[in-house]
């Protein structure tokens, strides 16, 4: 017997446009083999969580770059086809700032954790976010934020090269501009040149010392607060593979247990009075032994699967049965325990796993999407290929005196790979 109200039906909600945003088919998963009536809000022309049999109803979902007031409205007419109450989980952190801004409209028909609402862009916001981290003493990279071209050039002889460059609320970026939330900057010409591009990212532009990467290095913590302020449902996970190497998403996690991330997590919720689902990343500074926040995602992380414990609780689940005023079962957690996404780490997915594996798309319950998958990203790898070949046959030769000057900095090795 399923211990969640399958009497409740779930919402999930993204307008990121991304089809191989493997999260939502976890969240998909989660509920619907609980029980619960999972209505999937997003994106789902080509994405293959469309075609899990635990999706009951897709919706359409807002427009691309639509504001909290269209999100509302979507959810309005989600919640007319539904006809009753439904558990509300903002998949991306664009819907869960707006479903934060609009809370009060949104209360009739959708449950949702007690929380101030500006508390999701507060923390989602890259530049609050190191204020928050100062104010209440959680170790986060030297940010600076500069006000002209020269303030960005300037901040390469404060921070040292390379430094980091990210926008400040990522989700205004505008499809197609080329701008990445987050690039790793050489130069100070580099440094005014994205400063220049502030009015099209529609935020501002900060600056961060970079911490360097490593092995052990990278972390992420993803848990439940209730109602009352209990963390339930977490665990910290060590990044041993990402994509793109060393500076991307989670290919490879493993669930590793860590006193001093998991302090500092429950010191931060409990000082913002945080209610709901979370996803936290730290760097480990080599230098000082400290663990860096680097971001705080207002809603589940894309492999929170990774920490189902041992009585099924998960973060969405743990949100569902919060709301729904239901009991959260005790579990225990199951340290050592892998998550590998297939796209990006094949051979990880294959290998023995002693404590067990989460993947993040096969699923023998439910074999269409990992089908659709490995269609999909076939196709998406060979257009990648056949741009690059057209890039490389059209771009103009050097001039013979570039071809025949080495890089004095290159060693014997790399100048004979280099011609």
């Amino acid at each position: 017997m399923s211990l969640l109200d399958f009497r409740v039906p779930a919402v999930l909600l993204r307008i990121d446009r991304n089809p191989f945003h493997h999260g939502t088919l976890g969240a998909v998963r989660s509920l619907g083999r609980a029980g619960v009536e999972v209505h999937l809000v997003a994106d789902s022309a080509e994405s293959p969580v469309s075609r899990s049999r635990f999706v009951r109803h897709l919706h359409s979902p807002p427009p691309p770059g639509a504001g909290p007031r269209d999100i509302a409205d979507t959810l309005r007419k989600v919640a007319e086809h539904i006809a009753r109450p439904a558990v509300l989980v903002p998949l991306d952190d664009a819907c869960a700032i707006a479903v934060g801004r609009m809370r009060g409209e949104l209360a009739s028909s959708y449950l949702l954790p007690a929380m101030p609402g500006v508390l999701p862009e507060n923390v989602a916001d890259k530049a609050d976010l190191a204020t928050v981290c100062a104010s209440v003493g959680i170790p986060h990279p030297q940010t600076l934020i500069p006000d002209s071209p020269a303030q960005a050039a300037a901040a390469a002889r404060r921070l040292g090269l390379p430094m980091v460059a990210k926008w400040s609320r990522p989700w205004l970026l505008p499809p197609g501009s080329g701008l990445r939330s987050t690039v790793l900057v050489g130069s100070a010409r580099e440094a005014r040149e994205l400063y220049l591009r502030t009015g099209q990212a529609g935020s501002a532009l900060l600056l961060q010392r970079y911490l360097l990467p490593g092995p052990d290095r990278d972390w992420f913590f993803h848990g439940y607060t209730d109602q009352y302020g209990t963390m339930r449902a977490s665990g910290s996970g060590r990044k041993r593979r990402a994509w793109p190497r060393a500076a991307g998403l989670t290919a490879v996690g493993c669930w590793t247990p860590n006193a001093q991330v998991r302090a500092l997590a429950e010191r931060l919720t409990g000082e913002l009075g945080y209610r709901g689902v979370f996803d936290l990343d730290f760097r480990h500074c080599g230098a000082t032994g400290r663990y860096h926040l680097l971001d705080f995602n207002p809603r589940p992380g894309a492999q929170f699967r990774l920490f189902s414990d041992t009585a099924g609780l998960d973060v969405v689940r743990a949100l569902h049965l919060d709301v729904t005023c239901r009991p959260l079962p005790q579990g225990a957690p199951r340290a050592g325990r892998e998550f590998v996404v297939e796209n990006y780490a094949p051979l990880d997915a294959v290998r023995p796993a002693p404590q067990g594996r989460e993947l993040a798309w096969y699923d023998p319950d439910d074999p269409a999407p990992v089908r659709a998958m490995w269609a999909l990203w076939c196709r998406h790898v060979s257009r990648r290929l056949r741009k690059r070949l057209r890039a490389a046959v059209t771009a103009p030769a050097p001039p013979p005196a570039m071809r025949l000057t080495a890089d004095p900095s290159l060693t014997d090795d790399e100048k004979a790979s280099s011609r």
